[in-house]
């Protein structure tokens, strides 16, 4: 067995605009810290697997700022989609890939942004989901115990009886609850919430693509995937819009009758929204989470990013502030999920240069 790991760096963030642009998203900036996202996540997988077998697909704007940002990668491991056709494409063009460099591959897919900490716990439940992945030739997803009630995320029902240890069977996923059905999921225990994180062979996820989406399949097919050059790139702008947009988890672990969970045993954010940069920013006096020169009186439960010129908040409550160069937004912290409704705005005027 080799590992590899694909993480997928090719989404906008538009819940975290202003500062999340196209030419600069949610993966590439330091929400946390003095490391982006996506260095983060990278730095995370020291001493699971070795750089020379993280593969990122990203798109063609943001290629040359993670080549940038991840010096040490092998610039052929940065791989530009021609346009954005969701998860199940980019999961295909991965194995393929990956199928050539190793006939006993089998890759962990990651999202670009997400937190998760201690790194050995992490790591202890990669190599579970890695064995049994590789021994079992089943497709394995990453469950997260839920702490709360969360509207925010799918969820994934198991069987209690396990597999093996520490993998359970899936019986199905089901989309984002109601409240009332997110307290009946928390108080049942036999359910986790959906990461989005999973793990499988190579040969295997690529014969549940051929069996499941064979379109998507066949498109691959058609590309020289043992070298990443200038003419795969040619036939790759040629053939990936053609595919079908469609997720991985729609198109094959909603229909696999093969699919199990690790419940992973660390601390795990999806860092969804700045409601969740809030939540996981250390908080100054009166709850306020405070980046740059900020003063306040009688204000409590903000989070104000304004790190170049100074803020003062007065009688100010539950209110985001964000402030860049050319745009600011304040917006209610419990409105945060209709920020991308300023994207599309911003998109239906035409004003590009602030997108």
């Amino acid at each position: 067995m080799e590992k590899f790991v694909l993480i997928m760096a090719g989404g906008v963030g538009s819940r975290f605009w202003p500062r999340s642009r196209k030419k600069l998203p949610k993966q590439l900036l330091n929400i946390f810290g003095q490391n982006s996202m996506i260095q983060d996540t990278v730095e995370r997988l020291k001493g699971f697997v070795d750089e020379k077998n993280i593969l990122i697909i990203t798109n063609k704007v943001q290629k040359a700022l993670i080549e940038e940002q991840l010096p040490n990668l092998p610039k052929e491991n940065v791989i530009a989609e021609p346009i954005g056709r969701n998860t199940a494409p980019c999961v295909a063009l991965a194995a393929s890939i990956i199928s050539n460099k190793s006939k006993d591959a089998v890759f962990v897919t990651l999202p670009a942004d997400h937190l998760i900490n201690p790194k050995q716990d992490f790591h202890s439940a990669l190599n579970i989901g890695c064995e049994f992945a590789y021994e079992s030739k089943g497709l394995v997803t990453f469950g997260i115990k839920p702490t709360r009630p969360d509207t925010g995320y799918g969820y994934i029902n198991f069987e209690k009886n396990e597999a093996k240890k520490g993998i359970n069977k899936v019986i199905k996923f089901v989309e984002k609850p109601n409240l009332e059905k997110a307290n009946e999921y928390l108080a049942s225990g036999d359910y986790l919430w959906n990461s989005g994180m999973f793990i499988w062979r190579a040969d295997v996820i690529l014969d549940e693509i051929k069996n499941h989406l064979n379109a998507i399949y066949n498109g691959i097919e058609k590309l020289d995937t043992t070298k990443i050059d200038h003419e795969f790139y040619q036939k790759l702008d040629e053939v990936y819009p053609t595919l079908d947009n469609i997720s991985i988890d729609y198109g094959i672990m909603e229909k696999s009758d093969k699919v199990y969970c690790v419940q992973g045993d660390f601390n795990w954010s999806d860092v969804g929204s700045w409601e969740t940069v809030f939540e996981l920013t250390e908080k100054s006096e009166n709850n306020n989470a405070l980046v740059g020169d900020v003063y306040t009186d009688s204000s409590n439960d903000n989070y104000v990013y304004n790190p170049n010129k100074f803020t003062a908040l007065i009688g100010i409550e539950n209110t985001v502030v964000i402030d860049t160069n050319d745009a600011l937004l304040v917006c209610s912290r419990d409105k945060v999920q209709d920020v991308k409704k300023v994207v599309d705005y911003l998109n239906e005027k035409n004003k590009k240069d602030l997108v």
